[in-house]
């Protein structure tokens, strides 16, 4: 079985330190061996990642559109932030990859997506997260869980780690798989763990943004 933490973050996103060295020694001593690597507007730490490390690991993306973010898996190559979310679901498509609603419902967020158009793109998304180990409250979890049972949609969980301690937060216990289809397959197989982050870590993520700004 795989302990998969299937949202984390590189230093290769703005608001992130930890490298891709240090996501690989974290999981390995929490026992995480399928990860997600996430980050914000690029998939070039992912690619990087899954040359590197000794386990499973996704190739995805955060990709921000007006409406707010939404996460490509299994990705081929970066997908531009700023296309509106019917364009970046058709670029996720032409990948060949997964369309993923991270932390959906989550209004402490701005990058979150909303009840509007979590229902117009239901019939084309993938896998949504029904557990995001950074945010604060329990009604984003419990909308995702009902949007996902009434439309079919697989569900994922992650840590959102923006820091190693993070890694291992929130993850999904699912069989082994290869490729995306066998990855659906594991998904709805498998059994999501996790316990909340402390909200504290937000002030790392904002250090991390600053030292990269300035």
């Amino acid at each position: 079985m795989l302990k998969a933490d299937l949202h984390i973050h590189t230093a290769y996103s703005m608001d992130c330190d930890t490298s891709l060295d240090q996501v690989i020694s974290r999981c390995l001593e929490v026992r995480v061996n399928c990860i997600a690597i996430a980050d914000h507007g690029t998939a070039d730490g992912a690619l990087k990642m899954q040359d590197i490390a000794p386990f499973t690991v996704i190739v995805a993306e955060e990709i921000l559109t007006p409406h707010g973010e939404i996460m490509g898996m299994f990705l081929k190559e970066t997908i531009p932030s700023g296309l509106s979310a019917e364009q970046t679901v058709a670029e996720i498509k032409a990948q060949g990859g997964l369309v993923c609603i991270p932390h959906p419902y989550d209004r402490i967020r701005q990058s979150a997506i909303g009840n509007r158009l979590v229902e117009e793109l239901a019939e084309q998304i993938d896998v949504i997260e029904v557990f995001n180990a950074r945010s604060l409250f329990p009604q984003p979890s419990t909308k995702a869980q009902l949007i996902a049972e009434k439309y079919g949609i697989r569900k994922s969980a992650g840590s959102d780690a923006h820091t190693p301690k993070e890694i291992g937060n929130a993850y999904v216990e699912m069989p082994e798989f290869s490729g995306r289809d066998e990855f659906l397959k594991a998904l709805a197989a498998g059994k999501i763990f996790g316990r909340k982050t402390s909200p504290l870590v937000h002030f790392g993520s904002t250090w991390a943004r600053l030292k990269k700004q300035f």
